[in-house]
């Protein structure tokens, strides 16, 4: 696989960097608790700049787990709150010998303006409404294992897509690796379809929901809208959501994944968060596995011997 400078976006990856990152992530889903020596020495940051439980643990134990130094970037107690801009923190860490950062940003295109000015390697944990790939990865890895298969598969993503920047990632991820994306949301909710590439489909929830061999649910991002929903909580999940009556409109094998964090009872029924169709847990813990393979990748780059990679690992 062609080396990773940066993890921006999977807009600009190539369908082999996808299964490359891909077979290495199910390499370490399959060896859980597995501690690497890896990036032994190496020093990472991440750098959160928005609320997050999931994608940022999962960094850091995916970081811990592959031997590297970890540093965690507390915006409130930093000197952001002076009026340093991002540029000069990330360049600030830079001149301390972090090789890696790992930034969640509010701002879309942040990446873009740092990357050509900055050594450290960045990694995108989600910008604004833009992308973020890691998670797409980690949803490709968890359909790749249900499956055994991406080609071909039917996914519907359903919900708030307008403002979901993991939507901004399966829009390219899903179509490079074969597969069917079908779209579904209330119409204030829906993607310009200036970034909706040719092929993707929209279809009415109920469709959606028949034909999928993934339904996936995305939470209404609340704190991305200007303006108010005009409706109840009920009368969205009733309408947009994945009811207990809609949920046996679903083929038999069909399951249901959501990137979370969950909202139950708005666009999931609080019942089939956990029940036996629903892959959400296995997504969380398949995170670890998909972000060592992204920290490897970048860190390692061509040097990285795949198949010697547990020679140090106890």
């Amino acid at each position: 696989m062609k080396n990773l400078r940066h993890l921006i976006g999977i807009k600009d990856m190539s369908k082999e960097m996808i299964a490359s990152l891909l077979e290495r992530a199910e390499f370490w889903a399959q060896r859980p608790g597995v501690q690497s020596e890896s990036l032994r020495g190496r020093f990472v940051a991440n750098l959160f700049f928005e609320a997050s439980t999931r994608t940022r643990f999962s960094f850091e134990v995916a970081q811990k787990r592959l031997g590297a130094h970890v540093l965690n970037f507390i915006p409130e107690t930093s000197s952001t709150v002076k009026g340093e801009t991002i540029l000069d923190t990330v360049r600030t860490l830079e001149d301390m010998g972090v090789e890696a950062a790992v930034i969640r940003t509010k701002k879309d295109g942040l990446f873009e303006e740092l990357a050509d000015q900055v050594n450290v390697q960045l990694i995108n944990a989600g910008d604004g409404t833009h992308e973020h790939p890691t998670q797409c990865l980690l949803d490709l890895l968890t359909m790749q294992q249900q499956f055994g298969k991406l080609e071909g598969l039917t996914v519907a993503i359903i919900g708030d897509l307008r403002h979901s920047r993991v939507l901004g990632s399966h829009l390219y991820g899903l179509p490079r690796m074969g597969a069917q994306l079908l779209l579904s949301g209330p119409s204030t909710m829906m993607p310009p379809a200036e970034v909706v590439p040719a092929g993707v489909k929209t279809v009415e929830i109920d469709e959606a929901v028949k034909t999928a061999d993934v339904v996936m649910m995305l939470r209404v991002q609340l704190e991305r809208h200007t303006n108010s929903l005009f409706i109840s909580k009920d009368e969205y999940h009733q309408a947009h959501g994945l009811t207990l009556e809609r949920v046996q409109l679903m083929k038999p094998d069909a399951v249901i994944m959501h990137p979370a964090p969950v909202n139950r009872g708005v666009e999931i029924h609080t019942d089939l968060v956990d029940c036996e169709r629903s892959l959400i847990h296995k997504q969380v813990t398949n995170g670890v596995a998909a972000r060592m393979a992204v920290l490897e990748a970048l860190l390692k780059g061509e040097e990285m011997q795949w198949e010697r990679s547990l020679a140090t690992a106890q």
